[in-house]
């Protein structure tokens, strides 16, 4: 299959699926209680400090491998077509970049990954609605009150009429702490009416599984 040409057979079978849905609590979830209103979040890889889900996400992020994020996108999309618990989504929103950074980059690492999730889904992509609006380093690393501080109004929806009362699926490459979607999620929130749903390429386990 043409997947082959991304990630062979064997290594593909290796990879550590969550296994969570949009159904079941799961620990996806729980990161946000308490910080934002998110409707239900999930996350299809376990990403760990040494493995294979770390040096692929490298590969699409940092070498130009951005096929990974379609290839990654149409497996996932294709589970969660069949997931009972995920309704019918309005917009796919991929995590955007600021404009500095994906001139330097060249692509969005999350864009290819929402495209293929729409197409399983049915539904669209949205771009340009929300927007990063300072080229700032990750928040991942920094403490909590750094965070929500450095955070507010990081992102901003340029048209809020167009999300209102829809359902949304907002999709990132990695979650960890959760700050960047809490940040993200924040501005849409700004749109009245607005559900929010929560997927992400890999999800940084507190623990071991």
């Amino acid at each position: 299959m043409g997947g082959e040409y991304t990630l062979c057979t064997v290594c593909r079978h290796d990879l550590p699926l969550t296994e969570y849905n949009f159904i079941e609590e799961n620990p996806v979830d729980r990161i946000f209680y308490g910080r934002i209103d998110i409707a239900k979040a999930s996350s299809f890889l376990h990403f760990l400090s040494h493995g294979k889900v770390k040096n692929l996400l490298h590969q699409l992020k940092y070498k130009n491998q951005e096929k990974i994020g379609s290839f990654l996108g149409d497996w996932y999309g294709g589970l969660l077509a069949e997931d009972k618990g995920l309704p019918k989504i309005d917009y796919i929103i991929a995590v955007p970049l600021h404009q500095k950074k994906l001139r330097k980059r060249g692509y969005n690492q999350v864009d290819l990954f929402a495209q293929q999730l729409a197409k399983h889904l049915k539904t669209q992509t949205l771009k340009g609605v929300l927007v990063k609006t300072a080229n700032v380093k990750t928040l991942t690393k920094k403490n909590r009150s750094f965070r929500w501080q450095t955070s507010q109004n990081l992102y901003k929806l340029t048209d809020n009429s167009k999300l209102a009362h829809k359902r949304v699926l907002l999709v990132d490459d990695v979650i960890t702490t959760g700050a960047t979607i809490e940040a993200c999620a924040q501005a849409l929130t700004m749109a009245e009416g607005t559900e929010i749903y929560v997927a992400s390429m890999a999800f940084v386990p507190k623990t071991g599984f």
